[in-house]
């Protein structure tokens, strides 16, 4: 009854009107002089991280350091997408890993965040296309990942509203369906993992802009920061679009570019929507959100920058994406549109683990990937600063793979493959 009391409408309500303090649900730290582990970046990558190192390797001195306030990067400004539908071998093993935590998380965190597994359905426009399709839905089940492959009358079965006119500007052939993928609410995972770290005695600092690094040599052996020197054994940064500003200080050149990438979200209406669609002739997305707006995006804006403006040109683009795929969304009204920072690699993977500098490790150049996964970045991260040894699933991943010349081009093998 207690939970009710405060909980429920009646609740909400009281506490509104009465001006009640709700408690905080994590503790306002202050930084100490030095850590076992630093953890540059509060979003969801570095809360994750924190909470894996404290939750499963048992090393609770660490500290996260958020520039602004938590949440404010990209873990808030993204189109909360989960999935595992990859094709390469390495990534498709890691983002089942990802969605298989993604699928307790809210049981591990005691915090909902709202995961809704209502299904991604990716749509071939062309034969070439519904044939790269079906070989990626082949590569999903021999690894014991759900696919169905869809031809034209399933989908319009299963989507009836979308364009299947003589006059459409995009004929639809059919389409690859993953039943287990979704969405998840990108501010409750952010709350949650800082919360149930912070009650594990990770201290999450925020409004702390790191501003160097503090060296012995080779070795990493802390961070400066606006609020003063903090020491740590082993320093981690995982801060998403600003990957190469921030290692830049160590004199370190990524190979990545930081692009804007919009959202877009229209007015609320009923439920339309009950799956994820990814467009086929364009990098396009679209679902609908718990409150019924409907949330997509598309392709990066093609020039570097720093903002998270939206900007006009991007807006049209999208829109007509929108329109060529489901008519009726003509008639509704853009409520607004947002950008994230992302960290774009040469070959659309990401770079993760160790660096150069000895105890200092790399999380970034996640591309469109970031967010479906923060589980397990936070996961193999984790482990490898736990124990120095990568975890088996980011090997692949190592950030001089292209030194080495053995890339994991993501982008020819996924995401392009589809655009004819």
């Amino acid at each position: 009854m207690k939970l009710l009391s405060r909980y429920s409408a009646f609740g909400l309500a009281r506490r509104a009107l009465t001006g009640a303090r709700w408690q905080r649900a994590w503790r306002a730290a202050s930084p100490r002089g030095s850590y076992d582990v630093v953890v540059v970046g509060g979003g969801g990558h570095g809360l994750a991280t924190a909470y894996y190192l404290a939750a499963r390797h048992g090393i609770r001195s660490v500290a996260v350091l958020e520039r602004g306030y938590l949440g404010s990067g990209n873990v808030g400004r993204n189109t909360t997408i989960v999935r595992s539908n990859y094709l390469l071998p390495g990534n498709t093993e890691f983002f089942e890993h990802s969605l298989k935590l993604w699928e307790g998380l809210s049981h591990e965190l005691n915090f909902n965040v709202m995961l809704s597994q209502r299904g991604q359905l990716v749509l071939a426009h062309n034969p070439v296309q519904l044939d790269v399709l079906a070989r990626k839905g082949n590569t999903m089940r021999l690894n014991g990942i759900d696919a169905e492959l869809m031809q034209r009358a399933d989908v319009e079965r299963f989507l009836p509203f979308l364009d299947y006119s003589r006059e459409c500007r995009f004929p639809i052939y059919g389409g690859l369906l993953q039943r287990r993928a979704g969405t998840a609410r990108h501010d409750a995972v952010a709350w949650g993992y800082a919360r149930a770290a912070d009650r594990l005695g990770v201290d999450i600092i925020e409004n702390c802009e790191v501003t160097g690094f503090l060296r012995a040599g080779e070795r990493i052996t802390g961070v400066e920061t606006t609020r003063g020197r903090i020491g740590a054994g082993r320093t981690a940064v995982s801060v998403a679009g600003h990957s190469s500003h921030v290692m830049s200080l160590l004199g370190m050149r990524l190979p990545v570019e930081s692009h804007l990438l919009q959202a877009f979200v229209t007015e609320p209406i009923k439920p339309f929507l009950d799956c994820v669609i990814s467009f086929g002739a364009e990098l396009f997305y679209v679902s609908q959100s718990d409150k019924g707006g409907m949330v997509f995006g598309g392709h990066i804006d093609g020039f570097n920058s720093y903002t998270q403006r939206g900007q006009f040109p991007k807006v049209q683009t999208v829109a007509e994406c929108a329109v060529a795929l489901i008519p009726s969304m003509s008639r509704l009204r853009l409520l607004r549109h947002w950008a994230g920072i992302q960290d774009m690699t040469p070959d659309g993977s990401p770079l993760i683990g160790r660096t150069p500098f000895r105890d200092l490790y790399l999380n970034g150049g996640w591309c469109y990937q970031g967010f479906k996964a923060t589980p397990a970045a936070g996961w193999c991260l984790a482990h490898t600063i736990a124990t120095e040894q990568e975890h088996p699933l980011i090997r692949h991943l190592a950030l001089d793979r292209f030194e080495r010349g053995n890339g994991s081009d993501e982008y020819g093998l996924g995401l392009r493959t589809w655009v004819q």
